[in-house]
């Protein structure tokens, strides 16, 4: 979840050995980066021609901010490639069940449009496709660092599809004006500012800015998210948005001047894409909590719809767990299994799905999972599947 910017200084390579399994390598590893050149997200992205390929063998900590970890090429046999392209696919795959998944609103409220039933689309929170956006974009970001192309597009797709209904939603006069029009300021420039930095185009003080503002305002709505999925059970209040943008303002602040330490600098600058995969895995436990409290309105959920989402987010988990990518295993698996498969099994607990349904879907899942952490073995030549995922959480190879 590396590639050197093209506003990266030229660095000085020093050479050192490093053991992989009873074998000395000799690595090249740049000793140091500018200070502007913190990154905002878990990774920094390169884009030199020289290493555009994707890395042989990726190795990712927990909590690294280092762009330089990431890349160690100890050579890949012909079964690594294969599942390294396959995997890429299944990425690219992603955005299928993900397009279907947001059609369906999109030409329904066409439709009420065309009739002239504005109301009908008041159905729709504009906050929460605003927020669903922000993330969106958050994520866009933090893949067009990493150079993952078919993530990015799976990003993309979320964005310009969310953008759609809040059209939609301004031309029914349910989301007001001035929103629409910085929202739609934010849409275009991050979408703009993410292509060119992909492509190596972008000065790094704009896009310094823009990770500035997708931290801050990544941390100040994710709280308020949390907070307002308890209301009427807790006071209604915007203190924890209002809170934690404060924070985010200062901790940002402090960062850029270079107040803070080497460690909360690193930790500052993973902010924006945990809070991004944090607001999408609180999604499905709002909605989980929604059912507990109106079981019968999940009458109204499609489980088709679920499906979708569960298939699109399994489709990610490959990829994610072949690159060594912690945040993005986390964020893709629990949407996969709460908010897919936690709602289909909901929906099968009060007999609305049939159980050839669950049991088809229940296979499915098991069968996708088990393949994903067998073969990521195989393709690394361990004997386990678990030794995949301590590489994952661990942040090294055995």
């Amino acid at each position: 979840m590396a590639k050197l910017c093209l506003n990266s200084p030229l660095l000085l390579l020093h050479q050192y050995p490093i053991h992989f399994n009873n074998h000395i390598l000799h690595l090249n590893s740049p000793p140091f980066l500018r200070p502007h050149q913190n990154p905002i997200f878990l990774f920094n992205s390169y884009s030199s021609s020289s290493i555009r390929a994707r890395p042989y063998f990726t190795i990712n900590a927990l909590h690294s901010n280092d762009p330089l970890k990431g890349s160690v090429k100890v050579g890949r046999n012909e079964s690594y490639q294969q599942w390294d392209s396959l995997t890429a696919k299944f990425s690219a795959a992603a955005n299928i069940p993900f397009l279907l998944l947001q059609m369906p609103q999109i030409i329904l409220n066409a439709r009420n449009l065309m009739a002239g039933n504005n109301t009908a689309l008041s159905a729709v929170p504009w906050l929460g496709m605003l927020t669903s956006l922000l993330g969106n974009l958050s994520l866009l970001s933090y893949f067009a660092k990493k150079k993952e192309k078919e993530a990015m597009v799976v990003q993309t797709l979320g964005v310009v599809s969310t953008y759609v209904v809040i059209v939609q939603l301004a031309l029914a006069e349910t989301m007001p004006l001035p929103y629409f029009l910085a929202t739609s300021v934010v849409v275009v420039s991050g979408l703009v500012l993410n292509f060119l930095n992909y492509f190596g185009l972008l000065n790094a003080g704009i896009w310094r800015f823009w990770e500035d503002f997708i931290t801050v305002g990544g941390l100040a709505v994710l709280p308020q998210i949390m907070w307002s999925t308890f209301v009427p059970y807790i006071p209604n209040s915007i203190l924890p948005g209002a809170t934690a943008f404060v924070i985010a303002v200062l901790a940002v602040t402090m960062a850029r001047s270079g107040k803070l330490s080497e460690e909360a600098i690193e930790f500052v600058g993973g902010i924006s894409g945990w809070t991004a995969t944090l607001l999408f895995m609180w999604m499905p436990i709002s909605q989980l909590w929604t059912n507990y409290l109106n079981p019968e309105n999940m009458k109204g959920l499609s489980a088709f719809s679920i499906l979708l989402a569960m298939i699109g987010n399994g489709l990610l988990l490959p990829r994610a767990l072949l690159v060594r990518d912690f945040m993005w295993f986390i964020g893709s698996s629990w949407a996969t299994l709460f908010y897919g498969y936690g709602n289909i099994a909901c929906l099968r607990f009060l007999n609305i799905i049939s159980n050839e349904f669950f049991l088809a879907a229940t296979v499915g899942l098991v069968s996708w999972i088990g393949v994903t952490l067998w073969r990521d073995s195989v393709v690394h030549g361990y004997k386990s599947p678990l030794d995949s995922i301590h590489d994952l959480v661990s942040g090294s190879r055995r």
